[in-house]
């Protein structure tokens, strides 16, 4: 079992009078590893909330540089960031967030030679803003048998699904094609949706309550309502079948 500085028993303390976390459940976040694609709009809830949680070890993807464009979404970057590597600028917020966690950065951009040695044998939150990109990502979740965190937005709209390779239906199950241009986004949208993946995957570590799996939940900013929609595995999908 794990042991915590009274620091760290500090820092946690209010999260583990939860019945079903407790000292031993903040072990396992002490100890588990994620993966984290994306360090803007999404990877900013994601990011903060792993962190605070206290997950051990937090490998995070970007290859981006931080513009004044992604200020209005990507709280982990500030003014003085534009120019910084996003994974440079998100490492130095984490840090003075949480000093007791390992955070790994690769500021390499994702493609079908990497993409397996980038995510390795680790968890997988896709925090990404494109639909290729992501498919790579499902691609290596369901060779390696990785649960996928997936969350996308849309202006004020967003979603959230939990991918488990053998039991859920995969990315390529859910989506064709593509989104062309600029997607719109308000900032507080991915937020609310980065929570979503960041509960989904303290769940996960935690082996507690019941994951987002062969279910889409869909959120409506405009009429601030949550839907839910039942998936389906394709028994013709090329990727899980």
């Amino acid at each position: 079992m794990c042991t915590f500085s009274d620091e760290e028993l500090a820092r946690y303390q209010r999260q583990m009078t939860i019945p079903e976390w407790g000292e031993k459940g903040q072990g396992k976040l002490k100890e588990a590893k994620v993966v984290v694609a994306g360090a803007g709009g999404l990877g900013s809830a994601v990011l903060t909330y792993l962190a605070a949680a206290g997950i051990g070890n937090i490998r995070i993807i970007d290859n981006d540089v931080v513009d004044r464009s992604n200020l209005n979404r990507q709280i982990l970057h500030s003014e003085k960031d534009i120019g910084k590597k996003k994974i440079d600028s998100a490492r130095e917020k984490l840090a003075t967030l949480n000093s007791d966690i390992r955070i790994e950065t690769i500021g390499e951009e994702i493609n079908e030679n990497n993409v397996f040695d980038l995510v390795a044998d680790y968890p997988i939150v896709d925090a990404l803003d494109n639909l290729p990109t992501r498919y790579l990502l499902n691609s290596a979740a369901i060779k390696n048998k990785l649960p996928l965190f997936h969350g996308a937005i849309y202006g004020l709209e967003g979603r959230a699904t939990t991918i488990i390779p053998g039991t859920t239906p995969c990315l390529h199950c859910l989506y064709q094609g593509s989104l062309p241009g600029e997607i719109p986004v308000a900032g507080v949208t991915p937020g609310i949706i980065g929570c979503i993946q960041a509960t989904e995957v303290i769940k996960y570590v935690l082996d507690i309550g019941e994951l987002l799996t062969n279910r889409l939940l869909v959120y409506d900013g405009l009429s601030l309502k949550f839907s839910e929609m039942k998936l389906k595995k394709n028994p013709n999908c090329a990727i899980c079948k």
